[in-house]
């Protein structure tokens, strides 16, 4: 035989193997949900943190929903009752106005138009997204849904940036009910009334710390993750494909994207924004042959108008309420403003923000995260970032709307005047952006981006006023004090920074207070001990301390009760309280008061007022003060702690302090040759009272005591106490 006969026989061959190949690969959507189960591997390590691996980005998303719902799959469906618009068959017609918030922006129908153009990749996402959490359903039938029995791939157009509420919660539901109920108007008193209330409430927000190579002992960059959200409101994962995904963090429930996290090269955290990213835009409506139209310039345009069918919960039964629907090019009409018809505009492209999202969990460097961020659709975050290229950045921002600066977007504006229109968008390099600043690190406390990196942040004359407000605050301060002129971080020395006990809003307070009280001869012998206590406190919480429990009730009562000029942010008025000798002896005797009344005295370590209690899976924890919870020394943000632990909200009858919102998933990175990080979450990684992994991290959280996160596989499988794939669990 020829030797030119045996290469053709051999090419024939290998082209025959090659065949036999191709017609191996397995076609994913053939496949059945026990089959593609059997793709993905889900390791525990020793506090419950599931590590997921498959094959695809597909079979881990696979695995990821089907983890989460193992966790807490009351989470995973409340979220996805709010988001596509059905609460109120569950909660009944008091929450209809949040489903109608929801359906105005977008339909099932609208969202399976998404679902439908959005490109292969993603829709595979969704699709084993969906997947996963029905085959949990289908293999745990001891599972009783609320509501959804079956979820759909359309579901995450929903929900897909990473906020749950984000920008939408912004618009309040009292508006949309008085117009749509009646075309009228909310009061200019209930909206300040509404706006009182929330400003009362536990503050949100987070804290990113960026620090470069140049001041950490190792040379090594480093990044602080550090979201202020609702406890239990992420879980903490790591999920990895062959298709180069490898992503450990934050996830909030029901999302297939690490939110807030790192994989070997990035780190990224989200803070809240307070770049203005949602206007509003009075109409100008007449009517014209029976068709409601709206000016825009010279012309007349018609409004478009549909119908939207809601159900509701009335007792045992269903009912439902048809409203209309309204719409401009502007956005939907949510309210009436000034008597005026008042479309809201925000970013709406479900596609592109999920597209973006899951992208941002890829990437190995900052160049390729800086062209994510010019996907522009995380509107309401900024983001701090490190990398193991030594690089540290922040952007403020990402989706921001050109406008004309000669109008008053922080007030709807006339929506008739074609000069108000957004014309586009800015490029991350028009936004807000820091990289590599010369001091070595960067902060954002959701405070001004201006002094983001002392003497090397943006200037604000270099932006349009839009941009950002230039508002401090006592997070802000704390962390510039605490970063400036040091070096030599360690990890542990980055943690350490993040609870720095040191409370700088009651630096501005209680001198006032002290000077108050010694400028009269006749000192009221009811606030003397105190008043002593408040005199050697060194404005460091602790549980131990005494005057913190004073500072907390008596500064909260100034919140309450304080008088102040207009205009002022909320770390102006506390300076402003500071100052002002008028309420200080009132308003501390009334809290003397409230100790005694609620405690039996004033004298009372934080410890015991301070506490952490989680006796239920619930989403809304209800509280006692007679049954167990643990002493916490942390403060609220509100008064300048990093490390903010605060209540949203109590029970009935419970007098102690029962921490909602603060640290949650918490993480340090070091970014080396290899990925180094230490992670913390308030309470555990279950929503489960019976799993072990309920509560067990949370004397390590108020210990400061965190765990090191396994990221390479060989440590995951050093830590591994259950290896198993979905429907497979012992």
């Amino acid at each position: 035989m020829s030797r030119t006969i045996l290469i053709a026989l051999l090419a024939l061959f290998l082209s025959c193997k090659t065949e036999t190949k191709k017609e191996k690969k397995v076609d994913y959507d053939s496949l059945s949900l026990v089959e593609k189960a059997e793709r993905v591997t889900i390791i525990r390590d020793d506090y419950g943190i599931p590590h997921i691996y498959g094959k695809t980005d597909a079979d881990a998303v696979f695995g990821l929903l089907y983890a989460q719902c193992e966790d807490d799959f009351n989470r995973v469906e409340q979220n996805y009752i709010w988001a596509t618009g059905r609460l109120a068959e569950v909660e009944g017609e008091s929450a209809i106005y949040s489903d109608l918030r929801a359906k105005l922006f977008m339909t099932e129908e609208e969202a399976k138009t998404n679902y439908e153009k959005s490109p292969e990749w993603l829709k595979k996402l969704c699709d084993a997204f969906a997947d996963g959490i029905n085959y949990y359903l289908e293999t745990h039938p001891e599972v009783k849904p609320k509501l959804l029995t079956h979820f759909e791939p359309w579901m995450p157009m929903y929900f897909s940036e990473g906020s749950i509420g984000g920008d939408i919660e912004r618009i309040r539901t009292s508006k949309i009910k008085a117009f749509y109920e009646g075309n009228m108007e909310v009061p200019k008193a209930k909206i300040m009334e509404l706006e009182k209330q929330e400003e009362m409430a536990e503050p949100q927000g987070s804290n990113g710390i960026a620090l470069s190579g140049d001041i950490t002992r190792s040379g090594n960059a480093m990044l602080l993750i550090n979201p202020h959200t609702s406890f239990y409101f992420r879980g903490e994962v790591h999920v990895v494909s062959e298709e180069g995904l490898n992503a450990y963090g934050a996830v909030t429930w029901g999302q297939f994207f690490v939110y807030q996290g790192f994989n070997e090269k990035t780190g990224w955290m989200h803070t809240s924004t307070y770049t203005d990213v949602m206007d509003e835009f009075k109409e100008n409506i007449t009517t014209l042959d029976g068709n409601i139209m709206y000016q825009y310039g010279e012309e007349l345009r018609p409004v478009e108008v549909s119908e939207i069918s809601l159900t509701y919960k009335e007792g045992d039964s269903l009912k439902q309420k048809v409203f209309p629907a309204y719409r401009t090019h502007h956005g939907p009409i949510t309210h009436m403003e000034d008597g005026m018809w008042t479309a809201s505009a925000m970013m709406w492209e479900p596609v592109k923000a999920l597209e973006q999202s899951f992208i941002r969990t890829k990437q190995d460097g900052y160049k390729g995260f800086r062209e994510m961020m010019d996907m522009r659709t995380n509107s309401s975050n900024n983001t701090v970032y490190a990398d193991t290229e030594g690089n540290i950045a922040y952007f403020h921002g990402n989706f921001v709307p050109k406008r004309d600066v000669s109008f008053d977007y922080s007030n709807p504006v006339e929506g008739w005047n074609p000069k108000t229109d957004w014309q586009g968008l800015h490029t991350v390099d028009e936004n807000i952006l820091v990289l590599n600043p010369k001091n070595g690190w960067i902060q954002n406390c959701n405070s001004t981006p201006y002094t983001a990196a002392a003497e090397f942040s943006p200037k604000k004359e270099n932006y349009p006023n839009y941009m950002s407000i230039d508002r401090e605050n006592f997070r802000g301060v704390h962390a510039i004090g605490l970063l400036k002129n040091k070096k030599d971080f360690t990890l542990d020395g980055l943690i350490e920074l993040a609870h720095d006990p040191y409370l700088p809003a009651f630096e501005a307070l209680i001198p006032g207070l002290i000077k108050s009280y010694n400028r009269y001869d006749d000192k009221n012998p009811k606030l003397r001990e105190a008043i002593a206590v408040l005199e050697k406190w060194d404005y460091r919480t602790s549980k131990a301390s005494v005057a913190m429990t004073l500072a907390h009730f008596y500064g909260t009562r100034f919140y309450q009760e304080g008088m102040y000029p207009e205009g002022l942010s909320p770390m102006q008025r506390f300076e402003h309280w500071g100052k002002n000798p008028r309420q200080h002896l009132q308003i501390f005797e009334k809290t003397i008061d409230q100790l005694i009344s609620d405690f039996g005295t004033w004298n009372i370590a934080w410890g015991e007022v301070n506490r952490y209690q989680r006796i239920t899976g619930d989403i809304r924890q209800h509280f006692d003060d007679d049954k167990p919870s643990i002493p916490i020394g942390f403060a609220s943000g509100r008064w300048g702690a990093l490390a903010a632990y605060g209540a949203r909200y109590t029970t009935e009858g419970a007098k102690k302090i029962y921490g909602t919102r603060g640290n949650s998933f918490v993480a340090a990175v070091e970014f080396g040759d290899r990925v180094k990080a230490k992670t913390i979450l308030a309470g555990g990684q279950s929503g489960n009272p019976e799993s072990p992994h309920f509560d067990d991290q949370i004397q390590k959280y108020a210990d400061v005591d965190w765990k090191d996160a396994a990221f390479y596989k060989e440590d995951v499988l050093k830590r591994a106490k259950e290896t198993y794939t979905p429907g497979n669990r012992k």
